[in-house]
């Protein structure tokens, strides 16, 4: 049984959180200088939703103003690299989730800055908007970042996102083990994330159909090798594509995402709360379906259940399903409940908590996935 707090942190236990995580450059931290975290927390004097956008909107201010700078004087390397620190800070002004004006106000400076940044990439990063046709409300187009690898022709793809807190642009570092494969990513937005078209849809798989179909028609991929990873709460999206798109995936990775027991009243109160998280999990998981209040995703969660939409016993796609043993987030017990059903998976526990981050994880994961795309059928 794992230990969870009943309560959320102290403001001292969020600044330990966030200092640890950026010495050793962790999600969310992962690109935050020392310095800068040291000048934010020392002026942090609560978690209040502007105050917290404001700082760290400073600093992707202070670095944007450098990016500037530096492209006025034509150094392509020192405006690449701040306007990747101006992306980082203000992502962090629009962390966990953009909830509020002055967070989403963050939320777009931040993919601005991404985009600036990537002018100076290599291999180049093309910008997609590929045509969606959902329902009334929704947006009409998918936005996403391919990246192939150079003097590969016709290269698989593996789609790509993360969770409920981390958008596309956070992609970026998983792209390059892809590519050193030989392996074209197309980064994305989970369902009811970033620019996604859907928004809280309990089918939200809608959007890999579009995602797809556009792949297929492009004559510089081979859209018969394309692979799917989602990461954290992406996972759950991963693990319901496989089944759903079982004939049109080469293969899927369910990377600490849950499918059944993480859904279920008792585990929402216990993780509520997750040490492994910085506030209240269950406020940004139900922001990314539309609902604003713990009780309403009480309510919700249970309906996300693929065990009870029937989809467990039924056809996939091969799937690896990796997750950390005492993951506070995911029960451990969702990764064993796939295994449980359906036909046969390729499954991973790490050590430690949620998503068992280890050196070795996403290296094994990478490793799948390319012997699975390199055992699919070419066209």
């Amino acid at each position: 049984m794992i230990d969870q707090p009943d309560r959320p942190k102290t403001l001292q236990e969020i600044k330990a959180y966030l200092l640890e995580r950026a010495t050793n450059q962790r999600n969310p931290m992962d690109g935050a200088r020392l310095e800068d975290v040291h000048r934010v927390l020392g002026a942090l004097t609560s978690m209040d939703s502007d105050l917290w956008a404001s700082l760290w909107s400073d600093e992707g201010r202070r670095s944007e103003d450098a990016a500037h700078e530096a492209e006025a004087k034509g150094d392509k390397q020192k405006a690449h690299d701040a306007y990747m620190l101006a992306y980082q800070y203000y992502r962090l002004a629009r962390f966990p989730c953009p909830n509020t004006p002055a967070k989403q106000d963050a939320a777009h400076s931040s993919v601005a800055n991404y985009i600036a940044a990537s002018r100076y990439f290599d291999p180049p990063i093309e910008h997609l908007s590929i045509p969606f046709h959902g329902k009334d409300g929704e947006g009409t187009e998918i936005r996403a970042y391919l990246k192939k690898p150079p003097m590969v022709e016709r290269p698989p793809v593996v789609i790509q996102h993360g969770g409920i807190d981390s958008f596309k642009e956070e992609r970026h570092r998983y792209a390059g083990p892809l590519l050193d494969n030989g392996i074209a990513s197309l980064a994305i937005d989970m369902p009811g994330t970033g620019a996604s078209p859907v928004k809280g849809a309990l089918d939200g798989e809608r959007v890999y159909a579009a995602v797809l179909s556009s792949l297929d028609q492009r004559p510089d991929l081979d859209g018969n090798r394309i692979g799917l990873m989602g990461g954290s709460f992406g996972g759950y999206w991963a693990a319901k594509a496989a089944h759903v798109f079982h004939d049109r995936l080469a293969g899927a990775v369910d990377w600490g995402g849950g499918v059944h027991y993480g859904f279920q009243p008792d585990w929402i109160h216990r993780s509520r709360y997750a040490g492994s998280y910085l506030t209240d999990l269950i406020e940004t998981r139900a922001h990314a379906f539309g609902l604003s209040t713990f009780d309403e995703w009480v309510e919700f969660a249970p309906k996300l259940s693929l065990l009870d939409q029937g989809l467990l016993d039924g056809p996939h796609c091969p799937m690896l399903l990796v997750n950390g043993k005492d993951d506070a987030q995911t029960p451990i017990e969702d990764l064993y409940i796939l295994l449980a059903h359906g036909g046969s998976k390729t499954a991973r526990v790490f050590p430690g908590g949620h998503m068992g981050q280890t050196p070795d994880t996403y290296p094994t994961i990478v490793r799948w996935m390319t012997e699975r795309l390199a055992t699919a059928a070419r066209r």
